[in-house]
């Protein structure tokens, strides 16, 4: 009989919520715990039955947990909290700044080999699932382009940056594809597109009491790795307006691979297309979490160690069923 994959949880947001959720669908896992740095009796999970520890106190029981699910953010809790738990724990999580995704990987590798334990970053659906069609597509179509668009919706992580501006109360980023970028790219065009050009980025935030909106809206639009290269416009709502319009999540996007075969006189255009529409990006990321923690469990027990990513995972790995099982149901 396949054992139960115990599972516990490092920080309880709308991520954290998610992830219980997930869990919850999956049959072959049992979720042991909660970790927060918050009181642990002041935190409400979406089932009670689960015991909530204190972050400090996360090293005690470093033996009944096969994986931790991390569910911190990207801007500064994760490049922290990861390396010091990679040397504890089977870990997975969600960084998502792409730009800094190599440097954390060195950060994760040694502590998870010398642990021998192993460090699955930057899961989700970008990075992570986007990641993995935009590898298909220049492999499959090597001469072409590829073209990734995300929106209309609520960046988790964009509005995690936003949300720890001083001067920020309360603050979402929503991402907006350009519909006529889009346009010509599945017209097969391959247009040069630059960052800016592709994507809008629109701030909603609530101010602090005393802090100066131009100062809170300079520090955003300024901001690198996440807003310095988009036209972002930055929009100043009372509390009210934000509780009442602002506490959805939903999120989608689009991976296109334009390319042709042939050759000579020969050549057909080709394209390769991957979309998502999400009602809750933060519960569908942790959905992707959740597989690939169990992918890292068997990874782990197959002997490997040290950081991976999506690139590294066999997909038969993230299903509960058998190889058997997949080839009868699947292939």
């Amino acid at each position: 009989m396949t054992p139960i994959i115990r599972v516990a949880i490092a920080g309880y947001g709308n991520l954290g919520r998610g992830a219980q959720a997930a869990i919850k669908h999956c049959p072959d896992m049992q979720l042991v715990g909660v970790f927060s740095r918050r009181d642990p009796a002041s935190v409400t999970l979406i089932d009670d039955s689960v015991p909530v520890y204190a972050m400090d106190d996360i090293a005690q029981y470093k033996d009944d947990i096969d994986v931790l699910i991390l569910c911190g953010g990207s801007k500064s809790d994760l490049p922290e909290q990861g390396p010091a738990l990679a040397s504890l724990f089977n870990i997975v999580d969600s960084f998502d700044t792409h730009a800094k995704i190599p440097d954390y990987f060195t950060a994760l590798d040694a502590p998870a080999k010398q642990a021998g334990k192993v460090a699955m970053l930057s899961v989700g659906w970008d990075p992570g699932l986007f990641s993995i069609n935009r590898l298909y597509g220049e492999a499959i179509l090597p001469v072409g382009e590829t073209y990734s668009f995300w929106g209309k919706g609520l960046s988790q992580g964009h509005s995690d940056a936003v949300r720890r501006v001083d001067g920020v109360k309360s603050g979402v980023q929503y991402t907006l594809p350009s519909e006529s970028a889009i346009a010509r790219v599945r017209s097969g065009e391959q247009p040069t597109l630059s960052t800016r050009e592709k994507h809008t980025r629109e701030c909603y935030v609530v101010l602090a009491d005393d802090a100066d909106a131009d100062t809170v809206r300079n520090a955003i639009v300024t901001m690198p790795d996440y807003f310095a290269d988009y036209d972002t416009k930055v929009h100043f709502i009372d509390q009210p307006t934000f509780e009442r319009d602002h506490q959805k999540m939903p999120h989608g996007g689009f991976v296109i691979r334009s390319g042709v075969t042939g050759i000579d006189n020969e050549k057909n255009d080709q394209a390769m297309e991957f979309s998502l529409k999400l009602g809750s990006n933060p519960e569908f990321t942790a959905s992707v979490l959740v597989a690939y923690a169990r992918a890292t469990y068997k990874m782990n027990l197959a002997g490997e160690t040290g950081a991976k990513t999506v690139f590294d995972v066999a997909p038969g790995l993230l299903s509960p069923k058998s190889p058997a099982q997949l080839r009868k149901e699947l292939l």
